[in-house]
């Protein structure tokens, strides 16, 4: 049957539901036909990027790590002062979003807020979007794994975790994160509103715990207590290093970007999504690390345990009570992991739709009985396993290929929103718009990544041995020297940046309904 078979019945349908009119009509002006089925309402928009940063999720991951870079004085207010840049970078990407509400998200706006070279710069910003959201699936994978077996190690004394094991509980993860992608949006819409009353439910708890149950809790002066002990003689430079705690927090709210062809209303919606994900996570995360940095008890050994976070419920809360914290904890991540591969398979689709990735005729392919893109589903699986294979043999080189996510995803989010200033005037901007703020909220936007940027891949303990090496430069100048030789091999000649389909009036008799 042919895809234009539908058309009368599309007509019929929007008809019905203005909405779907005014998000079908911008989508067709975009030259796209509407292939994803729009589920999604606001808050679901909201749910995924506020699931994919995580409070609980990040914040346990690196707390250990701002304990030693910087201690409670820049936990707490490298937390607060980050999350405002990160905000202005959210609300330069919601601007964006407003303009151009596809999934193809940061590469389809690079191509379309570009002068000149639209494709090379579609071509670099979809790449550079498409490793960091696989490493951030292969990273969170990662991490549940690591807190299901710290779980397992405080239920069973004897269990020992291994490198094997840790990346065989990763792979079952993601090859569970894949079956749930694999069905309707809207079982995904449904899990990540759970996720976000997970996520809110379980913060309330362990908050509420850590305030109750302990026996003792730091002066109020001890927010201001400083720590260095990354193994650098320069309190300046360990305290620099330690807000990368929030920044590598506050990674994937471009979900709600991705997710704009599934979302009711997505020229206000998306952008909504977007800020209101960072502004509720800055604040419920503050909250939590507030409640952990007063519940700390003995510092040096706390600091020097395993996992600290783990230890300060133990310290505080007691075995039993720690293991249900903790669960809550290993339930936050997966929802992240889910999360965070719904929007990377989004991008895949927009991206393999205009003919960058390799077989995008495979990939950009929806099912018909679920209405998902089931194939680039199952490509951003095997792609978040390759990541994970090498931490079977060494788990600095996982580090290293999984540690240009963030630094990938920034550079990503910094390219629309550099452009959009670049084009100035000429700027058409959505429905959604921050007026005469544009401009210098734009501007601090991309001066913050391109400093926290650098930040991330300079060494980050000393001495910098093979383990405590930062490869973040050598990942990052590998994707980058792949897809400039790809480019000038082969990409330049056969992809132009975002296609268009037709005509309006053509791409809508190409929708599915």
């Amino acid at each position: 049957m042919s895809e234009r078979t539908p058309a009368p019945r599309a007509k019929a349908h929007r008809r019905e539901d203005p909405v779907m009119l005014d998000d079908d009509a911008t989508l067709h002006a975009m030259g796209y036909p509407r292939k994803l089925t729009r589920r999604f309402k606001a808050f679901d928009n909201f749910a995924i990027s506020f699931t994919i940063i995580n409070i609980l999720s990040g914040i346990f991951s690196s707390f250990g790590y701002g304990m030693n870079a910087g201690g409670p004085r820049i936990l707490v207010f490298g937390w607060i002062g980050v999350s405002v840049m990160v905000l202005f970078i959210g609300a330069a990407m919601a601007e964006v979003a407003s303009a151009y509400p596809t999934s193809g998200a940061l590469y389809f706006s690079a191509g379309k807020l570009a002068r000149r070279h639209k494709g090379a710069w579609s071509w670099f910003t979809g790449w550079l979007n498409f490793v960091g959201q696989i490493g951030g699936t292969a990273a969170t994978g990662y991490a549940a794994a690591t807190f299901i077996q710290a779980f397992i190690a405080l239920q069973w004394s004897s269990y020992r975790p291994t490198a094997h094991q840790t990346v065989l509980i990763t792979a079952l993860i993601i090859v569970l994160q894949g079956l749930a992608n694999t069905y309707t949006v809207q079982l995904v819409a449904v899990l990540n509103r759970i996720s976000v009353w997970w996520l809110l439910i379980g913060l309330v708890v362990i908050v509420s715990t850590l305030v109750v149950m302990p026996d003792h809790h730091q002066s109020a002066s001890f927010v201001t207590h400083f720590e260095n002990n990354t193994g650098f003689s320069s309190g300046l430079y360990g305290g620099m290093l330690g807000l990368l705690v929030t920044s590598w927090t506050f990674t994937g709210f471009d979900g709600s970007f991705h997710m704009s062809e599934e979302t009711v209303h997505a020229t206000v919606n998306a952008p909504k999504g977007i800020t209101r994900s960072i502004g509720y996570s800055a604040i419920t995360g503050l909250i939590l690390m507030l409640a952990l940095v007063y519940s700390i008890g003995d510092y040096a050994e706390v600091a020097g345990s395993t996992a600290p976070p783990v230890q300060i419920l133990i310290d505080g809360l007691g075995l039993g009570t720690a293991k249900a914290m903790l669960l809550i904890v290993i339930g936050a991540m997966l929802f992240c992991g889910l999360a965070n591969l719904t929007s990377n398979t989004r991008q895949i689709f927009a991206f393999s739709r205009d003919g960058a990735m390799p077989g995008s005729r495979w990939w950009h392919t929806v099912s018909l009985r679920t209405r998902t893109p089931v194939k680039a589903v199952w490509l951003a699986v095997a792609c978040s396993l390759a990541l994970v294979l090498p931490g079977w043999w060494s788990h600095t080189a996982f580090t290293a290929i999984v540690s240009v996510n963030v630094v990938g995803l920034f550079l990503a989010y910094a390219v629309p929103i550099f452009l959009r200033l670049r084009l100035g005037a000429d700027f058409q901007p959505g429905p959604w718009h921050l007026g005469r703020w544009g401009r210098p909220i734009g501007w601090v936007a991309v001066v913050w990544i391109a400093l926290s940027s650098v930040l991330f891949m300079l060494p980050q303990a000393s001495p910098v041995t093979v383990d405590s090496f930062n490869y973040a430069p050598i990942a990052l100048a590998a994707v980058l020297l792949v897809a400039t030789v790809w480019w000038f091999a082969t990409a330049r000649r056969r992809f132009q940046g975002p296609v268009s389909y037709g005509r309006p009036d053509e791409v809508a008799a190409m929708d599915l309904i």
